[in-house]
């Protein structure tokens, strides 16, 4: 349940179309409603613009399936990371409504009712290699769920800078950035040098024994020479996307 959802209620109720009985009860399990397992936290997009996402990793098929009725109920936006595709199966089984993005790793249901938001600004999300695409696809994804216009260009990194070059335009007209990058991690500090909005790195667990799981990349970002780059955990594309949609709504504000 989003602003627009409860501002559409209370309209109906001062137009006289919804009882107050009636709006109490679509109401009734605000701000948390509990399930097996879990509560539900129905009041986290309106506090803070991102709603509650169910982490998928370390839960089983039942769980989420329970977990995602709920939210099917209040017809809001469904998210699940880290869901591998024999769980996913099980949960479409259950709920043939929701959509499994396999690169991702991730569960949706009900995403158009995000994409309502009044944001203008594109976020673009830069993939250094093919290695990289499923922490970038968690990233467009979930950007795309927050209601963010997305652009994703895969393979552009350091290797090849013509690659990077050839997207300049696209770099130009972005309100925010988030790069993709395992290996050495350089990308983002290229990117960072070539524009002048925001830009938000993500570090893979892509790479050689010395890469060490991601952490060449991450102190790689973190040490960066660039001055307007942030860096979040390692493989950490969802994230990235959410720190990137609350840049763009305030750069889309009016």
């Amino acid at each position: 349940m989003n602003q627009n959802t409860i501002q559409k209620l209370l309209e109906k109720v001062q137009q006289g179309n919804c009882s107050v009985e009636q709006a109490l009860q679509t109401l009734r399990h605000m701000p948390g409603q509990f399930v097996k397992d879990a509560c539900i936290d129905h009041h986290r997009n309106l506090r803070t613009g991102i709603p509650e996402v169910i982490y998928g990793a370390s839960k089983n098929s039942e769980q989420i399936i329970t977990i995602a009725r709920t939210f099917l109920q209040h017809q809001s936006l469904f998210l699940a990371t880290r869901v591998d595709s024999e769980k996913a199966g099980l949960v479409k089984d259950a709920l043939p409504e929701i959509i499994y993005h396999e690169q991702a790793r991730m569960l949706s249901c009900n995403m158009q009712e995000s994409n309502r938001t009044n944001v203008h600004g594109n976020i673009v999300i830069l993939c250094a290699g093919t290695s990289d695409i499923p922490v970038a696809e968690e990233a467009r994804i979930t950007a795309e769920a927050l209601g963010n216009p997305v652009s994703s260009y895969y393979d552009v990194g350091v290797a090849g800078l013509h690659r990077l070059f050839k997207q300049q335009d696209a770099i130009s007209s972005a309100s925010v950035i988030i790069v993709v990058a395992g290996m050495e991690g350089a990308l983002p500090s290229v990117v960072s040098g070539m524009c002048t909005c925001p830009v938000v790195a993500v570090p893979t667990s892509v790479g050689y024994g010395t890469s060490f799981g991601g952490i060449s990349a991450l102190l790689g970002m973190l040490n960066s020479c660039a001055p307007s780059l942030a860096v979040v955990n390692i493989d950490n594309g969802f994230g990235a996307a959410c720190h990137a949609s609350s840049i763009n709504r305030k750069v889309s504000a009016p």
